[in-house]
């Protein structure tokens, strides 16, 4: 799932560097503005904790399974629940191995009479191989996703709860992509399948969301999210929203503002073929010696032991932030 990118463009590293350059003036800018103050509304770790483990409690949502089309349909209740509307992309996508692959874009909308909207996304598959385990007898072993799907899932599920008792003058949709984690390292397009059908058959003719904001990996132990390059490249003014976000709620220690590298994932369609800027929030261990993306990342570790509540309450509280004050 999503390697890191290391052949960057020229022009990226440009447009990073350029990036950095405007956020000092931009930064020194604000500095002589008051500080805006973090909205009251909390986010309940403790009730996106209990959304992650939910959809463990169905098994490793993998492409074609019972525990994927019982989980599925388990989301779109939730949603429903909440009041958003739902819209499922029920559509078979073939992987990069020729196997068909039932996949289901589930989409929730927020007031979805309004027109002025905000795009939030994740991916709530799994990955059916713990290939990157150190045990390789675990590696045809499917990984249960706790951490890389449901976590994003689960912050999601608690901001529409959120939005069912506080109103928003801008409507939100959150979006489940499908069919992320079925690919091959030698194949950059082989990943990201539901995002890549879905940027190219918008489930609404015309939709064009004013930015939208990925959530990868969002509950992982000693997780930190520095800014990914690619969103830097395509929408830097929403990466120094969501980071200026964190800083105001309380949470710049998980959101340093360092770049992490490129990564291949769900963002890069809906920049480049929906033509959405889209961000990406996503850990970056620098240190770890088993991945970039965490210890437990495509192994059978990543399970609900190896989610840390106050990893999703600096995430969920941090887009609290970026949603109440639009």
């Amino acid at each position: 799932m999503k390697p890191t990118n290391i052949f960057l463009l020229a022009a990226l590293t440009i447009m990073g560097c350029g990036g950095s350059k405007n956020s000092s003036t931009e930064s020194t800018t604000r500095a002589e503005k008051p500080q805006p103050a973090p909205v009251s509304i909390a986010f309940s770790a403790d009730s996106a904790y209990a959304f992650c483990e939910k959809q463990c409690s169905f098994g490793p949502r993998t492409m074609n399974s019972k525990s994927h089309e019982q989980c599925g349909q388990w989301i779109v209740d939730r949603f429903r629940n909440y009041g958003m509307q739902i819209t499922e992309q029920r559509v078979p996508l073939k992987g990069f191995d020729g196997t068909s692959l039932l996949s289901n874009n589930i989409i929730a909308s927020y007031r979805p009479d309004l027109q002025d909207r905000i795009m939030l996304c994740a991916h709530w598959d799994c990955r059916p191989w713990a290939d990157n385990d150190p045990n390789p007898d675990n590696h045809k072993k499917p990984v249960m996703g706790a951490n890389d799907g449901a976590s994003g899932v689960a912050v999601m599920l608690e901001l529409a709860r959120l939005l069912s008792i506080d109103s928003l003058k801008v409507g939100i949709d959150f979006i489940c992509f499908d069919a992320e984690d079925w690919g091959d390292d030698g194949q950059p397009d082989s990943w990201a399948l539901g995002a890549q059908y879905w940027a190219s058959h918008l489930h609404k003719t015309g939709y064009k969301p004013r930015y939208g904001i990925l959530l990868d990996m969002v509950g992982g132990q000693q997780a930190r999210f520095y800014q990914e390059s690619y969103s830097r490249y395509y929408a830097p003014q929403v990466v120094d929203r969501v980071w200026r976000a964190a800083e105001i709620a309380g949470y710049s220690s998980y959101f340093p503002k360092e770049e992490g590298g490129a990564i291949t994932d769900d963002h890069g369609p809906v920049n480049e073929v929906a033509k959405i800027p889209c961000i990406d929030i996503i850990p970056y261990y620098p240190e770890c010696q088993e991945s970039s993306f965490g210890p437990t990342w495509h192994t059978v570790n990543d399970d609900m032991q190896h989610i840390d509540s106050a990893t999703l309450k600096a995430v969920g509280q941090t887009l609290v932030q970026v949603l109440f004050t639009e």
